[in-house]
């Protein structure tokens, strides 16, 4: 009802559905940083999903593999087999193969040494879209706080009884704001945990991997 009065008071046509663009040029300036905090969130969100997807291949198949070429002795097999699957798992094994003959602290510490790089490549730039879901609210806020502050200007500056529609760009400012920054951290928020729940299960099977190929190179021969 607030909603339908302002943009009464504005003069735009009530015929007429007010477009996603009218509404972003009355949010203010400050629509402009929460609109590309959307866009740098929903690419990374895409990036990163597309990167986990392939990192989050099953590795049974490919751990079958790698415990017979091991077992019958060739490693320059278990490299090669290594080198046709992108993932980190397969790059973790590789350097474990590489290292077959070195004592097993030491086979086990590159492995570990490899599952760091990996886990920060997971999560690159996570820690982005963390930032958007807190600043997006904020900016908003602040679009709420100058939308309020240009409305007691236009109050203080007007003698006699106050129009509304002398506050209406104020208030309009104020609610866009607040509403678009709102919905964008919202959505970064959740698309964070997400991706967070998902790196959370690559590094499992990471971790359970990596057992096996130690538990492997402890079996007799």
């Amino acid at each position: 009802m607030i909603l339908a009065q302002i943009i009464t008071n504005q003069e735009i046509p009530t015929d007429q559905a007010i477009s996603v663009w009218e509404l972003a040029k009355a949010g203010g300036v400050l629509m402009i940083p929460i609109v590309l905090a959307s866009f740098i969130a929903i690419y990374i969100f895409v990036e990163r999903i597309l990167t986990i997807n392939r990192a989050n291949q099953s590795p049974d198949v490919f751990m079958g593999k790698i415990k017979d070429l091991v077992l019958k002795g060739d490693m320059n097999g278990a490299r090669i087999l290594c080198a046709q699957f992108d993932t980190p798992v397969a790059r973790m094994i590789e350097k474990g193969v590489s290292r077959i003959g070195s004592p097993l602290k030491n086979i086990e510490a590159s492995i570990e040494n490899v599952a760091k790089i990996e886990l920060f490549k997971l999560e690159k730039n996570l820690s982005v879209i963390a930032t958007v879901s807190g600043a997006a609210p904020m900016m908003g806020f602040l679009g709420t706080v100058i939308g309020m502050v240009q409305a007691f200007i236009s109050i203080a500056q007007e003698e006699g009884s106050v129009s509304p529609k002398l506050l209406a760009d104020g208030i309009y400012t104020a609610m866009i704001t607040t509403v678009a920054g709102l919905i964008v951290g919202i959505i970064a928020y959740l698309g964070y945990n997400y991706l967070v729940t998902r790196v959370s299960k690559v590094v499992h099977k990471m971790e359970y991997s990596s057992i096996e190929f130690i538990d492997l190179l402890q079996e007799p021969r």
